[in-house]
This record gives structure tokens, sequence and C-alpha cells, in this order.
């Protein structure tokens, strides 16, 4: 297994799903984590399975990503993780949503990302990883703000990479296709519908969110120093 000894991460969104799986296999490979979440019982409960520092923080706020990074310390490896958006129509998508979207999907990521960046540069070390979706590629119908915002985060990161690749510091993002999460629950939750999308996936099934965990840890690795500005897939093959 890669080795991340030495070095010290800050997972948000982490307290289930593809955040505490990201996390957990961070913590296998070595690295001190700290994971964020907005809600205190769950965070700790999950810290505590992994062997991580925890947080309580809304990172769809400024007060809340200055709480996390300053509990994390002196972050080499991102990984950005927050709830989807809720689903409508394009058509019905109202100010107040927009609102909350931007500032939970881009600018969680945008002010994590300046808060950590001067300090991976000067240490000529860093890993910046968002998590997003298949849809940033494969637009769905009902997730207008999600896909407009975390295209957003994919362009930005791919901006900021062609910035920062010379001191050291990568920036990738990771796209799930549908995993078995909560979020897909609540997405898909009669047996007819879920049944109609596994029929799209190639791998005849759901993701696991270990396996897009997988990803983001290979991503933080030493191994991964030469892979930047790039949107990693984990689909399935659904988008093929």
């Amino acid at each position: 297994m890669f080795s991340l000894d030495g070095r010290r991460a800050l997972v948000t969104g982490a307290s289930k799903g593809i955040g505490f799986a990201a996390a957990s296999l961070l913590r296998e490979m070595g690295a001190e984590v700290t994971i964020a979440a907005r809600t205190e019982a769950d965070v700790r409960a999950a810290a505590e399975r992994i062997g991580a520092s925890w947080v309580t923080a809304d990172v769809g706020t400024l007060d809340g990503v200055r709480a996390a990074v300053e509990a994390a310390g002196e972050v080499d490896i991102l990984v950005s993780n927050a709830g989807g958006p809720a689903p409508s129509l394009p058509s019905e998508v109202m100010e107040e949503a927009w609102e909350a979207g931007f500032q939970t999907t881009f600018l969680s990521t945008a002010r994590l990302v300046d808060a950590v960046l001067p300090g991976m540069r000067v240490r000529g070390w860093g890993r910046i990883i968002a998590i997003t979706s298949q849809t940033v590629g494969r637009p769905s119908l009902n997730l207008p703000v999600s896909n407009a915002l975390r295209a957003a985060v994919t362009n930005h990161l791919r901006t900021l990479a062609m910035e920062v690749g010379k001191d050291g510091v990568t920036c990738n993002t990771v796209a799930p296709g549908f995993t078995a999460t909560d979020r897909l629950k609540s997405l898909y939750p009669d047996e007819a519908s879920a049944a109609a999308t596994l029929a799209k996936i190639p791998a005849g099934r759901f993701g696991k969110p270990e396996e897009v965990g997988a990803a983001v840890a290979f991503l933080a690795s030493e191994e991964a120093a030469f892979i930047t500005g790039q949107e990693i897939l984990a689909d399935g093959g659904y988008s093929i």
C-alpha cells in the first residue's frame, strides 16, 4: 500500500459515505486525518472508528471553513466533499437554491483551497482533491444546481493546477457515478427507478463508497505526483 506517513489530511463531509471512506483509507495509509462535518455526534463517532481527529464545521460558511482548517493544522492533503444540492427541474430553481448551492458546493472548495494552498506551496508538496459527480460531463435533468456548480469546481481546480504544478501541488477531482450512499437512496427511493438506472451501468451494480475513496487515496499519494488537472471518473462505465 502507498504510504502517507507524516502527511496531514483534512476531509470534509466525512462523517459517512464517500467522505468517510476516503478518510478511512488515508488513515490506513498513515496520514494524520482530521474529519469535518456539521453534526457533532456523527463526526465524533466516525472519527473514533478510524482514529482521526474531528471538528464540527459547516464548510458552506466562511466560519466553518476557518474552523475546519484551524482544527487540522498544516494541511498537506485536502479532500473537499460536500452534500449535493436538492433536486429540481432547471426551470424551477429558485434564487435561494442557487445561493445555497454556490456557498456549499463551490465556495466551500474555493475557500478551503485558499486557506491551505499557501502552506502547501511553501512546503513544496500538496494534494487538493474535490469530490464532484459524473454529472459534470453528463448532466442529470433533475440536478441543475449540482450540474452547474460541480462543473465550476472542476474547472477551478483545472485552472489552479496550471499555476501550482511547479510548486509540487496537484489539483484533481474524483467524479463518482451512482454510489450506494444516503444521497443515492434519496434520489432513487423505489426499486423501479433504481432498476432502470442499474440497467445503464456496464458494471451491473452501484458503486461502493470505498471504491471512490480508493481513487481519492491514490491521488493523495506520492506516486500520483504527475497526475494533475484531471477528473477521475468512478462510475462503473456509465459514462461510456
